[in-house]
Order: structure tokens, then sequence, then C-alpha cells
């Protein structure tokens, strides 16, 4: 495929991308492409400014990280709307510390004509991730419940947010395949869900999620069903690491999401005790990071209309 042009009007709209960051003090400029580009000579008009290039095909952006731009491909239909491609590689560049949480990117994108960029946005994350909707989490492509996905969300943000008695606690959830996960896992020792009817062990039950909270100090993997019930408790998982890569400083509990969330179609859900940050394993890497004590780390809205709709 032949590259795309740098044409006058591509050079000048990109200048103006430039000074915009710049002056807001944004982090990265974030470019949607639809071909590839002479990633040399982008990367010469860029200078030393972090530059995220998102694409709804890889090959589309063959060569690009060899000039040192981060890459997220899209990998949906290429009728995936620009604001759910712009929260996919926001998400994704969050996850991977490539940009911290609370910064602003500034877009450059096609939004009236595909083969010329036209349109320049500022994208505060905070507010953006603070707007973050169920429909966010349909991205992971998964079988597990949006409802479920939510309820455990929810959970684990609660518990890296207040601790228990005053101690920060870490924690993990796997959810969905659950007997798959079941079977690469194995007792820690006593399990207290153990015994319990099922409407006993539902996460909707507010009691039930304090239990869950006290139990959470425990060692071990919660295992959650797709219906929001749990399973079982302090699991150990077992599970080959291999192929599998985390972020610097990340312990033992981050490396055996990452590998269930691989192995199987569970989504795993960790609570870090260091710093109360939630991330989000899909497919053997972290798909979303939320700092849970952020005064307002997310907002579910309007997730049963949605739900709904795509019933």
């Amino acid at each position: 495929m032949e590259p795309l042009k740098f044409t006058d009007s591509f050079r000048q709209f990109l200048e103006v991308a430039l000074r915009a960051r710049q002056d807001m003090d944004a982090s990265a400029l974030l470019l949607l492409v639809e071909g590839p580009i002479d990633w040399g000579r982008l990367r010469k008009c860029c200078g030393e400014t972090k530059v995220i290039l998102t694409a709804t095909r890889s090959e589309f952006l063959a060569g690009a990280e060899q000039h040192l731009f981060h890459t997220v491909t899209v990998d949906r239909s290429e009728t995936v709307s620009i604001y759910e491609r712009l929260t996919y590689a926001i998400l994704e560049s969050v996850a991977e510390e490539f940009i911290p949480p609370d910064t602003k990117v500034v877009a450059f994108y096609s939004d009236f004509n595909p083969t010329q960029f036209d349109s320049i946005s500022i994208i505060d994350l905070d507010e953006h991730l603070d707007r973050l909707t169920g429909k966010d989490l349909r991205l992971l492509q998964t079988k597990v419940p949006l409802k479920t996905l939510k309820m455990v969300v929810d959970l684990a943000l609660e518990i890296g947010r207040e601790g228990r008695e005053g101690l920060s606690i870490g924690a993990l959830f796997v959810v969905g395949d659950t007997r798959k996960v079941l079977d690469q896992s194995k007792p820690a020792g006593f399990d207290p869900v153990r015994g319990y009817q099922r409407k006993e062990r539902f996460l909707g039950d507010p009691k039930i999620r304090e239990g869950i909270k006290e139990i959470a100090q425990l060692d071990g993997a919660f295992i959650i069903a797709s219906d929001g019930t749990v399973e079982a408790a302090c699991r150990y998982l077992e599970t080959t690491t291999a192929n599998i890569t985390v972020s610097k400083g990340l312990g033992a509990r981050h490396w055996a999401a990452a590998a269930i969330s691989r192995t199987t179609n569970a989504v795993a859900i960790s609570v870090s005790q260091s710093g109360g940050t939630v991330r989000i394993f899909h497919n053997g890497e972290v798909f979303l990071r939320i700092e849970s004590r952020h005064p307002r780390p997310m907002v579910w809205r309007d997730v049963d209309d949605y739900l709904e709709k795509y019933r």
C-alpha cells in the first residue's frame, strides 16, 4: 500500500496539532491513521513529542515502532466510531503506562474526508476516563456480561480505596470461564465460601460484598461466575506465565492475572496492595488501569439502558 502523501494540508494541520499539544501541556499526540505514512518524515516533524498511532489494520502501522511511535491496533470492524477508536487507543496507552491517566492528549484524525486529516481534539483524560460506561468494557469482547464486570470492578475499586482496618490490601478476581479457571487452580487451604447456597454467594447482595472485603485479606484469588456468584475463594492459580509480559515492578498477583486471562476466556481484575490500583487483564494483557484513590475513579452511566439495547 502506498504511504499517505505528506501534503501541505497535512503538514499545516500537524503543525497546528503540535502547537496545541505544547500550549495545552498535553503529554502526547494521538493520530488515527487510515494507511501507512512516511514514518521517518513524521518523526522528524514531531521531534521528541510522544506520539500514539492507532489504526484498524496492523499493516497500516508497519515500521512505525522503529521510529519510536507507540502503536495501537483496533482489531475491529472499520465501522467502529472515531470516539471508540480514540477511547480504545487511550485505554491501551494508559494501561501500558505510555501516558499517565491524569494528563491531556491532542488527537489528530480524519472526521469528514478519510483521505486527509481534517480534525483536532483536545482530550482531558481525567474527564474522559471519568465518563467511561459499560460500553467501554464491551471492547473486551468477552462473554462475561457487562453487569457482572461492572459489579466486580466496583468491588475491586472499593477494596483498593478503603483497604481493611486501616491497612492497604491486595486482591485478585477471576471472572468467567469458571470451569476452566477452577481446573487451572487449587485451594490455598480453607475456602470460606464453600458450603453456602448460590444466593448467599451473589455479589449483588451488599452483605456479601462486605464479607468478600474481609476475606480479601486472605491469600489466593476469588473465582467469580458470569452471573456474579462467587464460586470459590482463596485459590492459587496454576498456569504458565510463558510469553507473558507485565510492567516492571508488578508482582506475582499481576503475573497470575495476566496468565489466567491468556489461557482461559476469563477476565482477571487485580487490586495492588501498594497503591490500590485496579488493573483489568484480558488475553494476557492489561486492558485498563484505574487509580482507585482518584476522587472519581469510575462513573458508570446508563449501563442498564445500554445492556437492554444490546441484549
